[in-house]
């Protein structure tokens, strides 16, 4: 009922219908509280990332690629996801930029570099699995890390690395500035988008190979998703939802390379709104499904089960 005037609201709620919607109110930010909990609980774990294991192998393999018949020298860098600090124990692999410098090596094409690397880690490594790819060497120790390494040759204006399927070197690389604009996003989202990118490979780990994304894709879409800061949420639980719901739609079309590694991030995908690129949205979609009902039912266990990358 309203007053006239100054007017006054008499509630048609009884008191046993107020006290539910408190206690409800109530249940829900406990919820709330009790997942972001849960995510801060998984970042420790994501960051426990052993330094000193990764640098002895880093040590062990720059040893072997010495070789006194080869002029110049090569130097280690991080790349990939620890140089944007993404790196996720268990989940992401090391990424090594192997800088060429005024080196034999220089003339050759890619596929003689990495079988060069191969052979020579092999030569050290004779018990450790050393496999070539299209772009990289990928070493794999028995303490369970990987650690690619990605040669890259120095000319006047930069340094190029391998160009997919083709045995050409690409354009200059420019990795710097992916980094740059990561590094933009997640200081103005509080620092928390680079843990959100962690906690997004580890659910992405978790689907079947063929619906996995790339880290660097996964890294560019929480770029896209978060630079609007005023209009994205500010707990874990909601950027996880943020990005799902971003991702769902964002898969679609491709997504330009700021590096100049390639054309886009996502080639793995296709073109727009290819076959690929459809599952890999409904994917986010059923993602989506799933946190619905696990807010619904207020339910910890089924955002566990999320957060866990575990998919029924």
């Amino acid at each position: 009922m309203c007053g006239g005037g100054g007017g006054f609201y008499l509630t048609r709620k009884t008191l046993s219908e107020l006290e539910k919607e408190r206690e409800n109110k109530a249940e829900k930010e406990r919820f709330e509280a009790e997942v972001n909990q849960y995510i801060r609980d998984i970042f420790k774990d994501l960051n426990n990332r052993d330094v000193e294991g990764i640098n002895r192998h880093l040590e062990t393999i720059k040893n072997a690629l010495d070789d006194k018949d080869i002029e110049g020298y090569f130097e280690l860098r991080f790349g990939g996801s620890i140089y944007k600090k993404t790196y996720a124990d268990g989940l992401s692999d090391v990424d090594v930029l192997v800088l060429i410098n005024n080196s034999g090596l220089i003339n050759s094409k890619p596929d003689e570099v990495l079988k060069f690397f191969r052979d020579h880690i092999k030569k050290r490594l004779p018990n450790t699995e050393v496999k070539i790819g299209s772009l990289a060497v990928t070493v794999k120790f028995t303490s369970g890390h990987e650690i690619q390494l990605l040669p890259s040759i120095k000319t006047e204006t930069g340094y190029r690395i391998a160009r997919p399927n083709d045995n050409e070197w690409s354009n200059v690389i420019r990795p710097h500035k992916f980094a740059e604009k990561l590094t933009a996003v997640n200081q103005a989202n509080g620092n928390k988008v680079v843990p959100l990118i962690k906690l997004m490979k580890r659910i992405n780990a978790g689907l079947p190979p063929h619906k996995q994304l790339s880290g660097y894709h996964i890294e560019s879409l929480a770029i896209d998703a978060f630079k609007s800061v005023s209009s994205t949420p500010k707990t874990y639980k909601g950027m996880v939802e943020h990005f799902c719901r971003h991702a769902e739609k964002a898969v679609l079309k491709p997504i330009t390379d700021s590096t100049g590694q390639s054309v886009h991030v996502d080639n793995y995908l296709g073109p727009a709104n290819s076959d690929e690129r459809q599952r890999v949205s409904n994917t986010f979609k059923q993602l989506l499904k799933r946190i619905e009902i696990a807010n619904s039912k207020n339910s910890i266990d089924s955002w566990k089960k999320i957060l866990d990358g575990e998919w029924e």
